[in-house]
């Protein structure tokens, strides 16, 4: 029995898979963890400062907008090193074409 070529089309697109999928698992940890935080440092503030939960709503309130610049980050970084990897342009500018005489 032959072996499919991993160069094929079947291999590009099950590494492109893998790789989606493993962006997805770091943005799902990285929210997991900044919401945590944000509620294990809220409540430790409330409890400190006798304010419950107002501390712990809010930065939990907080960490959303922070997770959703951190996911754009994570994505725009992988996105930029598949592109580079598959040898498409990361500009995002079309490129120019010679449509006639310029003169």
């Amino acid at each position: 029995m032959s072996q499919p070529d991993p160069s094929g089309p079947s291999g590009k697109q099950k590494l492109l898979n893998l790789t989606l999928a493993s962006i997805a698992g770091q943005v799902g940890c990285l929210t997991l963890v900044i919401i945590l935080g944000a509620v294990f440092l809220g409540l430790w503030l409330d409890s400190r400062l006798g304010s419950r939960p107002w501390w712990t709503i809010g930065l939990v309130l907080g960490s959303i907008p922070v997770s959703l610049v951190v996911m754009l980050f994570v994505v725009r970084l992988a996105v930029s090193k598949i592109n580079t990897k598959t040898g498409r342009p990361q500009t995002t500018q079309p490129e120019e074409t010679d449509l006639g005489d310029n003169s």
